[in-house]
């Protein structure tokens, strides 16, 4: 075995103090325990009156303190309860909605009404329109620079026997082009 050997610095003791040694088993430093001692002899010099007001002002911000915090934990929960019942809602009707969702669209793509439709739009300039036949009717949408063309692309479609079920058409302001969606019944 080693032994550490410790240097000890040895100097002539310059007073006697008579004092015993003060030992602190507290780890906190000084300043806390001033500020504690000075804290206790604050509430000590206090009437008994002003005690009693301090001690219930206390008790009533810690009731506010923590009310409040229940409040804003309740309310939190309340909100995240009624998104989780949000979404358990939208997954069943998600579910529910599974059956009517095409797995192949483009076997739709060559029906006798999105053949018309698409004869009519390609006679009149249209290309890369994009037509798909759902249910009795037909969905199109398709995007062109010039109004008037628009215009007669949807005159034509009503002269065939087409009628509009839903219409919007929309123009991009950087581009000037017009995106025509549109739900059509014969």
């Amino acid at each position: 075995m080693k032994f550490i050997q410790r240097r000890v610095r040895r100097t002539a003791p310059t007073s006697i103090t008579t004092e015993p040694a003060v030992m602190t088993t507290s780890k906190r430093p000084r300043y806390l325990d001033a500020w504690a001692n000075q804290s206790q002899e604050f509430w000590q010099n206090l009437a008994p009156r002003d005690r009693l007001a301090l001690s219930i002002l206390m008790l009533f911000f810690i009731i506010t303190i923590f009310g409040y915090g229940g409040y804003r934990m309740h309310t939190a929960a309340q909100k995240s309860k009624l998104d989780y019942q949000n979404q358990v809602a939208d997954y069943f009707w998600l579910r529910g909605q599974a059956a009517n969702i095409d797995s192949n669209p483009q076997a739709l793509d060559d029906s006798p009404l999105t053949v018309q439709v698409n004869n009519i739009l390609n006679s009149m300039g249209v290309t890369g329109a994009q037509v798909v036949a759902i249910g009795e009717g037909v969905q199109l949408s398709f995007t062109h620079p010039s109004q008037a063309v628009v215009a007669n692309v949807l005159g034509q479609l009503e002269q065939q026997g087409w009628q509009l079920d839903r219409l919007s058409i929309n123009q991009d302001t950087a581009t000037n082009n017009l995106s025509v969606q549109a739900n059509l019944k014969k």
